[in-house]
């Protein structure tokens, strides 16, 4: 059986981005990424971000410690169904900055060291891997 053109190309993209292990290759390595800039303005806060099995994103905003899906394959991404504890402190500015950040988010990109999420019409957050 031959498959027209069209399928036979729309095969070949979703085997690629199934194959891709940019991301996933992180899961459960517990790799941290630590937040250093958004939209170019350094992040002097900590927040942290870590994917402690495929298909799962964590970590530590300024603030709070938050769960959730990463449900979107590579190069896409999708934060969502997140659990967030709910503790004050000083730093609930940076906080709120991070998570309107991260929410808006929809494209991931690793350059080495760097993990660049972003949108195309929003946010850019870049992070530094920690190092071990």
């Amino acid at each position: 059986m031959r498959l027209p053109l069209a399928s036979a190309a729309a095969l070949a993209v979703l085997a690629a981005c199934q194959g891709d292990e940019t991301i996933s290759g992180y899961a459960g390595t517990d790799t941290a990424w630590r937040l250093v800039e958004i939209d170019g303005a350094p992040f002097t806060a900590r927040a942290v971000i870590r994917f402690p099995e495929a298909g799962q994103v964590a970590g530590e905003a300024p603030c709070n410690t938050f769960s959730g899906r990463q449900s979107a394959p590579y190069p896409w991404f999708k934060a969502e169904a997140l659990a967030v504890t709910r503790r004050a402190c000083d730093a609930l500015a940076e906080e709120t900055r991070f998570f309107a950040a991260f929410g808006r988010v929809s494209l991931a990109e690793v350059q080495g060291d760097m993990l660049i999420l972003s949108d195309p019409d929003g946010p850019e957050m870049v992070f530094e891997k920690v190092q071990p």
